[in-house]
């Protein structure tokens, strides 16, 4: 038995970088739904504002860009981990705020966003639990 890989799956950074990539993975396919919804909706003949349709599409890109830090943190990158962190911190607000604008969307919208930003929030909390500020110190 190899007991250097053992020892990658219990350490506490290298399962909370892999919590974070697998909330990453959830985030985008969570987006792609959201983007396959607007696309139904307007194929069904209701009303799509351009704001939906921007973030819509915004959305599965910035999955992609999420999960390219992931990889690149998980990989030993400390800047890489800064950008997913601070990302992860900003995306909630970005992905929510003008939702709870009444009238800007529908509300079966409102339940996608949230359903997104859900996985965010989680890849936040873990970029700040204590193996990994330990792993990626600030002024590296």
């Amino acid at each position: 038995m190899d007991t250097t890989t053992t020892h990658r799956d219990t350490d506490p950074a290298r399962q909370a970088l892999g919590a974070v990539q697998s909330s990453v993975t959830m985030y985008g396919i969570l987006s792609a739904a959201a983007l396959a919804a607007v696309v139904t909706v307007a194929l069904g003949g209701s009303p799509v504002n351009t704001f939906m349709w921007v973030r819509a599409v915004l959305l599965p890109v910035v999955a992609v860009l999420l999960h390219r830090l992931a990889v690149s943190a998980a990989q030993g990158s400390p800047r890489a981990f800064d950008r997913l962190s601070t990302l992860a911190v900003i995306m909630p607000v970005a992905i929510i705020g003008v939702d709870l604008i009444p009238g800007v969307c529908p509300p079966w919208y409102a339940v996608t966003q949230t359903a997104c930003m859900l996985p965010v929030l989680r890849v936040a909390y873990l970029t700040r639990s204590t193996p990994l500020r330990t792993a990626f110190p600030k002024g590296k």
